[in-house]
């Protein structure tokens, strides 16, 4: 595993973009919750109109080489990509599953596959986030066992057009999640970032399954903690989260066993995700934090040792706000 890299990133930039883009954090009128990609847990909307919406996804605006020559220009090291997040949505061409944008949009191209192309000619690490657990497109998708206490939504799994009853979360698991991670760590090139969320439903064979299957593909490819139960080579952070010191990284990290069952140390390495407002995924109606706030934000995640992963929301059109780039220019 070929970790120097990372240890000597500073900083890189995420990716949020699906269907969820198309309402910027508001239906029917109403707002939902600061966390845009979540809306349609918000307001409960169901997989059919989600399908009528892949049906309009024609982002013919977008350029991934624009925006990775902007992060080679701008000194980002590194870039996370939603392959895939809860509405179960692929930004890439799976062959595991249909819902994804080469074969359910009117776009009909591999996003993915652009990003690949403009990192490897600019020489910019490319990651992949994936949600391994929660998908809102399937029935078994993960996280009915958990209570609907402190998510963006009204429920961690989709329980609005599926009765919580009869679920098995093997099923999706060994269907869809894992084919496709198998997908992304093989048609992809060199895979420098596997960035999971959320592991509510995954039991510890599962973790281990999914920690193997990347390593077996892509041997230098660092993992996120956020793969679950001690399955991981780095630590990240939660949302907006970055310890004030040595001192506090070494508090926080108290639960963060690896999976040699020993507790993380500050010569390891850690990883702040953040967003350039209050949302992850494209909003309407952003709060952009300040230049001065990011700068602060960057340099204490670095002066514990942590990279600083800062979050742009791309629009259903796939033009990046302006905004987003002004920020990321100054920082």
């Amino acid at each position: 595993m070929n970790a120097e890299w990372f240890k000597n990133a500073k900083k890189g930039i995420m990716i949020h973009w699906g269907l969820y883009s198309y309402f910027g954090g508001e239906y029917s009128g109403q707002y939902s919750s600061n966390y845009a990609e979540w809306i349609q847990s918000f307001f409960r909307i169901s997989n059919a109109e989600m399908e009528k919406v892949a049906l309009k996804f024609n982002p013919v605006n977008f350029n991934a080489e624009n925006l990775v020559k902007f992060a080679k220009e701008n000194e980002f090291k590194y870039i996370v990509f939603t392959a895939k997040h809860h509405e179960g949505f692929a930004m890439y061409e799976s062959k595991v599953d249909d819902f994804n944008i080469v074969y359910k949009s009117p776009y009909k191209k591999d996003i993915l596959k652009e990003f690949e192309d403009a990192c490897r000619k600019y020489g910019i690490k490319l990651g992949i986030y994936y949600s391994q657990d929660l998908d809102w497109h399937e029935k078994n998708g993960g996280g009915f066992n958990t209570k609907p206490l402190d998510c963006a939504g009204t429920a961690w799994n989709n329980n609005w057009d599926f009765k919580n009853d009869g679920r098995n979360f093997d099923e999706y698991f060994y269907r869809k999640s894992l084919p496709q991670i198998k997908e992304l760590m093989t048609n992809y090139g060199e895979i420098a970032i596997a960035w999971f969320d959320i592991p509510f439903t995954l039991t510890e064979k599962q973790s281990k399954e999914i920690y193997d299957v990347v390593k077996k593909y892509q041997p230098n490819c660092l993992i996120n903690s956020r793969l679950g139960n001690s399955y991981y080579d780095y630590v990240s952070f939660g949302d907006n989260e970055i310890p004030n010191s040595i001192e506090e990284l070494q508090t926080k990290i108290t639960g963060y066993n690896d999976i040699n069952g020993s507790k993380p140390s500050p010569n390891k390495l850690y990883e702040c995700c953040c967003t350039l407002n209050q949302s992850w995924g494209y909003t309407k109606h952003p709060i952009w934090k300040n230049i001065g706030e990011l700068r602060t934000y960057m340099k204490k995640a670095n002066n514990v040792g942590a990279n600083f992963l800062i979050n742009i929301g791309i629009d259903f059109n796939g033009d990046i706000p302006k905004e987003a780039t002004e920020l990321l220019k100054k920082l």
